[in-house]
């Protein structure tokens, strides 16, 4: 059998080899195990590098298609993209009609030309990982809202499984309530209580994700200047990278916090998990979400989440009895903090359920669900 992926992620050649993002290569290394050839359309870069987050793609033989990176977020962009939209939807169609199975990922502006590709082939048997944020009542970019509209639509869209992160009320048949995994069944742990450590004074925060105003990482930075001015003993450790890295920093040294704040920028899975087993809670207030898997892999690990009600974060907290939802009000949240750290018997109470609930969404498990769909 064969499948064509349509994404807008990057792909790296390196040493003739092909990598991308890991959380994404993760994934699509269990989707290429039940096809013989695999087509991916997308974006990709030689490089003579590799970022420690980057995954080698497996897969029985690649035909990789790579078309220009484009973007429709502003005229300029509109205008650089209007000789090339035609010529990469005309590639979209031609491998739609020579492959078994089709396979989006949305949202994205390669998303979007897919999805519109696909009303083609109505007989085909498709699949979509919509990885943003699927509340209907949120708000988005009007490229998302088109891709949403094109995939629940049954007149539009045949013979799919969109796959979106949570539970939500009216929904079409083409909507799957789905999830994704980071770690393997064989990676679960017995519960380790840190009461004595919460007891012992240092309090270990973390953040984990794309240094970029989205996901909001200069709020940890006023989060650790207002626990410094009230005598708190905490660490802090960043991991990520992105374009805010250099004002951050200054930030951080103009705060005094060099002692507290430390950078990693990206690292392996391997070290990750290190810090999220040994830190108490992750600080994690994104203003738009899928599934965050910063969120998911600290409970995997009894890491508390303090983090914004964005998406289906709150279903995935069970609306605070495994994890901190809150504004970015940063007294809330030091308010929130300090009753847990005041309490290391609700502190471990809740860390162990958010063990429990994420240990559930294993690799194992996303490698059956994904089965079932091919």
């Amino acid at each position: 059998m064969s499948i064509v992926i349509v994404t807008q992620v990057f792909h790296k050649l390196y040493k003739n080899e092909i990598y991308a993002y890991g959380p994404y290569a993760r994934e699509m290394n269990i989707w290429f195990k039940k096809f013989d050839n695999v087509f991916i359309l997308s974006p990709f870069i030689e490089v003579q590098e590799l970022n420690p987050i980057d995954i080698q793609l497996e897969a029985q033989s690649f035909n990789l298609i790579k078309v220009p990176d484009f973007d429709l977020t502003s005229v300029s962009n509109l205008i650089q993209s209007f000789f090339l939209v035609p010529y990469i939807f005309f590639k979209i169609l031609v491998l739609f009609s020579k492959v078994d199975h089709i396979h989006l990922r949305c949202p994205g502006n390669m998303g979007l030309l897919g999805s519109f590709a696909q009303i083609f082939y109505p007989n085909k048997k498709k699949t979509a990982k919509y990885a943003g944020n699927w509340d209907l009542n949120s708000k988005q970019p009007l490229s998302y809202r088109i891709q949403q509209k094109l995939l629940r639509s049954t007149v539009l869209t045949k013979n799919i499984k969109v796959l979106v992160y949570g539970d939500w009320p009216d929904q079409t048949k083409n909507i799957l309530p789905f999830f994704t995994a980071s770690y393997s069944r064989n990676q679960i742990s017995p519960f380790k209580s840190k009461k004595e450590e919460i007891k012992s004074g240092l309090i270990k925060f973390l953040f984990v994700g794309s240094l970029v105003s989205g996901k909001n990482p200069d709020f940890s930075l006023d989060f650790c200047a207002k626990l410094k001015s009230e005598n708190f003993q905490f660490r802090f450790d960043f991991f990520g990278e992105g374009p805010l890295f250099p004002i951050l920093l200054e930030k951080r040294n103009f705060l005094g916090l060099q002692e507290n704040v430390i950078f990693h920028g990206n690292v392996s899975s391997e070290i990750l998990i290190d810090f999220f087993k040994s830190s108490h809670f992750l600080i994690f207030l994104s203003d738009s979400e899928g599934w965050p898997k910063a969120v998911a892999e600290a409970m995997f690990w009894g890491c508390i989440p303090v983090t914004s009600s964005v998406s289906c974060v709150p279903q995935m907290v069970n609306y605070g009895e495994r994890g901190i939802l809150v504004s970015k009000d940063l007294d809330l949240v030091i308010q929130e903090v300090t009753r847990l750290i005041e309490d290391p018997d609700k502190f471990d109470e809740m860390a162990l359920l958010a063990k429990q609930w994420s240990n559930e969404f294993t690799l194992e498990k996303f490698e059956e669900e994904i089965f079932c769909l091919v």
